[in-house]
């Protein structure tokens, strides 16, 4: 986020208000962001001079204030009426001010000060970029021993029950670390601020949002990486548009509806709503913008939805502001004298989590924004390794990569936690986070417990869980997938060597079986002597898979040899698979 502001600590090299750096390859070497579909024809509606414009009034049916808009030289682009919001478009310079004087209209407030692209009107598809494949081993990185995420997947990888979001420039969901824990049918672009349910159209226009992704939600898989939170799902929500990665108002408030609208229980925001780094009351514009996005994030949180934001790359004080420098960052930037009054949104808005970044261990990332009431907790943001669009990895920095960390753990709380409400899980991210005091810098105010520069502390992904310590005693997994049929019995081995005497009376065995219906499933631990032992019996009805953990007495058994997990299917019409499993001794 607030990787565009001109003047910033760090060059983050990219045209919109995104918060990290260039993508850079294993290797090292800078990867070019694959190239957006070239745009389609001009739409025969669109002329130079159009603008967008919030047009905001009362919940409920916006049918008149509508036909005001096309009354007065506008169009109706789109409209949420369960919020009071329409997005119009106008190349009258007259139009704002007309509507202002509208009967039942509240506000009004451009969104940008360049016109809206004829791409608009016609979107191209993002490109789907060729997948390069992917060497066996994943070793867990830096970033997730900081946070404990790898000693939390042995106690809770989440649920796939539970839905992200991610608002950023797309994902890469052919990607081979992504896709098995991608959702297409809950996934859309936003871009110019209408929903496209086109395939594809999710798709990454730049990286951004595909390394985030990895962060999240990569699959436990035996290559590339592992996300914070490998059993969940993740949707993309591309609220980034093309060619430049502008993130306006108009996109955000479609991104925020859409994610109330399909479940979403965490959405991960790295970046701030263009043009304004800072959005100020006392301009009518940027009045109507903050109102809008903020119906929009309420509007989200009432239907279940929990956003985390991004905190900024400039090394400034949101609790002291002084100046903006980086605005708007469509046209002409100028320095302009700004107070407490004025908002990074959607991450100081109400009810949204505000991430800081740490760099290696519990430092301050240098170039991380920070402030005391604001930041909420922090995350690695450092040199962070994850997916990149075409099958690829690597590294960016920014409060960008430390938010994706938390929502991983978010997703952890709610996967621990099933029905747990967005101010519920607010506070779980709290009192989980570990406290950080303040290290020697006179900016850092506060106490251990809670100051300016980590707020509630650093994210614990083992506390989410529910854990405390590592799982003791040796480890084994097999992570080779066993096709489910239909009326079928299917066995996935696991040999065990090295451990003396016999299994203990509480070994831990994590299983991740994915599987429609799984009321259809009997599943069996298979000791090396062949007694069986029953971990589920049918249970669960209509519910999706099972990922879960289960303690048996195997105290009787010789811990050596093979064991199984033996999975039969009893009935027809579903199928699925043994994704992975494992044993703790």
């Amino acid at each position: 986020m607030l990787a565009a502001a001109l003047g910033a600590a760090l060059a983050f090299g990219a045209p919109a208000a995104l918060a990290g750096t260039a993508p850079v390859s294993p290797s090292g070497v800078p990867t070019p962001a694959p190239r957006a579909a070239a745009p389609a024809s001009q739409s025969a509606t669109w002329a130079a001079g159009t603008r967008a414009y919030l047009v905001i009034t009362a919940p409920g049916d916006s049918s008149a204030v509508r036909s005001a808009v096309t009354a007065n030289g506008g169009t109706v682009f789109s409209a949420y009426d369960a919020i009071g919001v329409i997005v119009a478009h106008s190349a009258s310079a007259s139009f704002a001010t007309t509507m202002r004087g509208v009967s039942g209209v509240q506000q009004v407030g451009a969104t940008r000060t360049s016109d809206v692209p004829a791409d608009a009107y016609n979107p191209a598809l993002p490109a789907n970029p060729a997948q390069s494949a992917t060497a066996t081993g994943e070793p867990v990185r830096v970033d997730m021993s900081q946070i404990k995420a790898d000693q939390a997947w042995a106690v809770n990888p989440g649920s796939s029950s539970v839905k992200v979001g991610i608002l950023d420039t797309g994902v890469d969901d052919q990607h081979q670390d992504l896709a098995p824990n991608f959702n297409a049918a809950d996934s859309v672009s936003c871009a110019y601020g209408k929903a496209d349910t086109r395939t594809g159209a999710w798709r990454d226009v730049d990286t951004h949002g595909t390394h985030v992704a990895g962060t999240i939600a990569a699959a436990k898989n035996g290559k590339g990486v592992v996300g914070v939170a490998p059993g969940v799902k993740i949707s993309a929500v591309r609220v980034a548009e093309p060619g430049n990665s502008f993130f306006f108002a108009e996109n955000t408030i479609c991104g925020f509806v859409w994610a109330g609208d399909h479940g979403f229980k965490v959405t991960n925001n790295s970046y701030y709503t263009d043009p304004w780094q800072f959005n100020c009351p006392d301009n009518i514009d940027q009045a109507a913008i903050i109102e809008g996005v903020k119906r929009a994030q309420e509007y989200a949180e009432g239907k279940g939805s929990l956003q985390v934001a991004a905190a900024g790359n400039e090394n400034y004080d949101l609790a002291h502001k002084t100046t903006d420098s980086a605005s708007p960052n469509d046209s002409t930037p100028t320095t302009r004298t700004i107070t407490n009054a004025c908002l990074d949104i959607p991450t100081e808005l109400p009810g949204v989590v505000t991430v800081a970044a740490n760099g290696t261990g519990t430092t301050k990332a240098s170039f991380s924004n920070f402030g005391s009431g604001v930041i909420d907790v922090a995350a690695p943001g450092s040199d962070v390794y994850s997916t990149l669009p075409g099958g690829k990895y690597g590294t960016k920095s920014g409060t960008s990569m430390a938010t994706p960390h938390v929502v991983g753990v978010a997703a952890l709380l709610a996967s621990a936690n099933p029905g747990i409400t967005p101010a519920q899980l607010r506070d779980k991210l709290a009192t989980q986070a570990n406290d950080t005091a303040c290290p020697s810098d006179s900016r850092c105010t506060g106490t251990t417990a809670n100051n300016s520069f980590f707020g509630e502390g650093q994210v614990d992904a083992l506390k989410a869980v529910g854990g405390s310590t590592p799982p003791t005693g040796k480890y084994f997994e097999n992570l080779g997938d066993f096709a489910i049929n239909d009326n079928a019995t299917v066995e996935s081995p696991l040999t065990v060597s090295g451990v003396t005497g016999n299994a203990p009376a509480t070994l831990r065995v994590g299983v991740d079986i994915k599987h429609t219906y799984i009321g259809d499933l009997k599943v069996d631990l298979v000791a090396p002597d062949g007694t069986v032992y029953t971990l589920s019996d049918r249970t669960g009805g209509g519910t999706d898979n099972i990922i879960q953990n289960f303690t048996v007495n195997a105290s009787s058994e010789v811990a050596n040899g093979i064991w199984k997990l033996r999975v039969n299917d009893n009935a027809s019409a579903d199928t699925g698979k043994i994704d992975a499993w494992n044993l703790t001794f």
